[in-house]
Formats: C-alpha cells, sequence, structure tokens
C-alpha cells in the first residue's frame, strides 16, 4: 500500500460535505447578529465565533484557502456548524466570550494567540515574582491594571522590584530561604548578579527568609493597590540625601526612579478608576428593536433583561437594581481573574464606542 503523497497529507478531505453546508448557511442564516459554534464529528465545541452579519461571516470561511487560512483549517475540523441570534453586536461580544469559557474550544485557546492589555502579575509559588506582561500565565495569582504602556509598565515593575529587593528570575529557579541550613551542601551563590549589586535578597541562595521576602512581597501589592507609597519614601529619601551632598549624578538616576513610580502610582489609581467607573445600568438597542439593559459593576455584567417598557417591567426591574445597589461592593484590590477576561472587553467596548456611555444611568437614578 503506498504511502500518501506530501500534497495529500497537506490537504486531508474535510470532515463533512462542504457544499451541503454552505447551501445550508445559504439558505438559513440571516444577517443579523449572532454567535456560531462549529463542532466535530463527536458533538465538541471546536470553535465559537460572533459576527454583526451572520451570514455574510459563515461564508467568508468557505472561501478560505486551506492550509494557509486559519478559517479553513477550523471549517476543514467541523462537521456542523450551529448559531444563535443575538439582539446587537455588543450581546455577540458578550456571549462569545462566555461560550468560549464555556466550552474552551480547541481552536479558541490554542489557534488564537491575542493581546491583551498589559497587566502587572504576582506569580503563585514560595518566591513570588512581580512581573508585566499581556497574558494570565496558569502560575500567576493575581494582576493589576490594565496598562497602555508596556515599555513604561516594565520600568516602573523593574524599580520596584530593585527597590524591594524581589527576584525577577525565572519560575524553574528554586527558593531556598534563610534557615534552611540543612538543604546547603556547599558555600552559598546567588544565581545573578541582582544580588550582588543589593537589587535581590536571594531567594534562590537562602539570603533572606520566607517571611522577609513574604513582606516585601506584601508592599508591592500594597503599593500596586494604592495602601501605600513606601518605595517611594526610599528613593525620595535617597534623593535629597544625595543632591545635600552634591552627588548630582547620583541624585539625577534616584530622580528617573522616582518619576518611574510616581508614573506607575498614577497608572494603578487611573485602571482602578476606569473599572470602578464601569458600574451602571446600560440600555444597548437591539438591531430589530429588541432593546436590553445590562447591570453592569465594576465591568462585570451582573445581569441582563429586555428593556422594561411598561410601568409594571420598570418596577420589577426597578427592584432588581435596587438589590444590585445594596450588594457591598467588591474591595478595591487585584482584579479578579474569573472576571477578567470580561473587564478588558468592557473596557474595549466602551473605549471604541464612547457613543454607548451616553445610553448608561446611575444606579440611583433607577432606584429614584
Amino acid at each position: 500500500m503506498s504511502r500518501p503523497s506530501r500534497a495529500q497529507r497537506a490537504a486531508p478531505l474535510p470532515s463533512t460535505d462542504l457544499d451541503q453546508l454552505r447551501h445550508r448557511v445559504r439558505a438559513l442564516a440571516e444577517n443579523r447578529p449572532a454567535i456560531y459554534r462549529m463542532t466535530d464529528a463527536l458533538g465538541r465545541v471546536i470553535y465559537v465565533g460572533k459576527a454583526k452579519r451572520l451570514r455574510t461571516r459563515l461564508l467568508t470561511y468557505f472561501r478560505a484557502e486551506y492550509p494557509d487560512d486559519k478559517a479553513a483549517r477550523i471549517l476543514y475540523a467541523a462537521s456542523d456548524i450551529a448559531w444563535d441570534y443575538v439582539p446587537s453586536e455588543f450581546a455577540a461580544y458578550l456571549g462569545e466570550l462566555r461560550l468560549i469559557r464555556k466550552f474552551r474550544p480547541h481552536f479558541n485557546h490554542r489557534g488564537n494567540v491575542t493581546r491583551r492589555s498589559v497587566l502587572i502579575k504576582i506569580s503563585d509559588d514560595l518566591a513570588p515574582r512581580v512581573y508585566a506582561g499581556a497574558t494570565v500565565a496558569k502560575g500567576d495569582a493575581c494582576c493589576y491594571g490594565p496598562f497602555r504602556s508596556l515599555g513604561r509598565t516594565l520600568e516602573a515593575v523593574r524599580t520596584l522590584n530593585d527597590l524591594l529587593g524581589l527576584r525577577d528570575c525565572t519560575l524553574e529557579m528554586p527558593a531556598l530561604f534563610a534557615g534552611q541550613a540543612d538543604l546547603f551542601d556547599q558555600p552559598r551563590q546567588a544565581g545573578c548578579l541582582r544580588h550582588e549589586f543589593g537589587f535581590c535578597t536571594g531567594p534562590c541562595a537562602g539570603f533572606v527568609t520566607q517571611l522577609d521576602y513574604r513582606r516585601r512581597v506584601d508592599t508591592a501589592m500594597a503599593f500596586l493597590e494604592g495602601r501605600t507609597i513606601q518605595p517611594i519614601d526610599r528613593v525620595v529619601t535617597a534623593m535629597q540625601a544625595a543632591a545635600a551632598e552634591a552627588r548630582f549624578e547620583v541624585a539625577a538616576r534616584w530622580r528617573e526612579k522616582f518619576e518611574q513610580l510616581e508614573w506607575l502610582l498614577a497608572a494603578t489609581s487611573r485602571a482602578r478608576s476606569a473599572r470602578d467607573l464601569l458600574t451602571f445600568v446600560y440600555r444597548d438597542p437591539g438591531e430589530f428593536g429588541d432593546d436590553r439593559v445590562y447591570l453592569v459593576r465594576q465591568g462585570v455584567v451582573r445581569s441582563s433583561f429586555p428593556y422594561p417598557s411598561t410601568p409594571i417591567e420598570r418596577e420589577a426591574f426597578r427592584a432588581v437594581v435596587a438589590e444590585e445597589a445594596a450588594t457591598p461592593a467588591p474591595p478595591s484590590g487585584p482584579l479578579p481573574l474569573e472576571s477578567l477576561d470580561e473587564i478588558l472587553l468592557l473596557m474595549s467596548w466602551f473605549r471604541a464606542h464612547p457613543e454607548a456611555l451616553r445610553r448608561t444611568t446611575s444606579y440611583d437614578e433607577w432606584a429614584a
């Protein structure tokens, strides 16, 4: 039996009759907002997508070239396409996000590498790292942000780490704290020069206790949450001392560190305010008059309903709003990892659609 040629291996047969599937899409799909799901032969969801005009969007898959286009690769792996119409583009964005979170489809998570806003993250290990990145990794315990500038965020985080003596090495570097002397069978040596320069406390070689290191991480978190300005106080003291001794080059370097931390303090404050401002009732107009209202709190949609148009409906909705308003607000702190995607989505939506903010009202207005 002969082996298949390279061309045959590169272009396998699709898992379904594409002509028949295309005919069904042309006959049944309407050009209106929708969320669609592509499933394999076992009924597993392999891709979730959104569309402002469903029929137009789905037909683009059949014009894609295999294997170069991702759309064609998804279509070749799919056995069926199902969809649900939604009132608006906003509903499509939100519904797609929630279905991806529910099904975790292969092509959404492994085939899509999307860039997020910049985040500052705290790793979850014995000697946590404070570092910046565009995505949340599996080993991250919490995160802050989002921030606009990756470069400025990286500089500020580096300064914060240097001042507090926090490590910036890889997670594979083991942590060996002071008091674990029986673990050392040879002279201790830090894994990098940052310890020699006084920028790291050396948790990789037992130069710091676990309690002391944890306190330093807690200080970094308190700074990112606006509960302390201790790192800035240290910079100001050192800058003033250098200036008093006429060491102006040293004072200038401390001045740079001050500006970086000042920027970070303001940026984290803006990020918290931006999230807090995403607390309102949002009326989203439907494509066919099927408007909906969304109760949004700190960037998370808590519930949604058809827009109340009668006195009885408005009274019932007013009670729902009052109940939500009476619920204590979550404490200010790290972004909730379970809702991070939704918070970033809403921030992005209202930034890209400022006119949508004119259709928002406060909880108090509805409760009045």
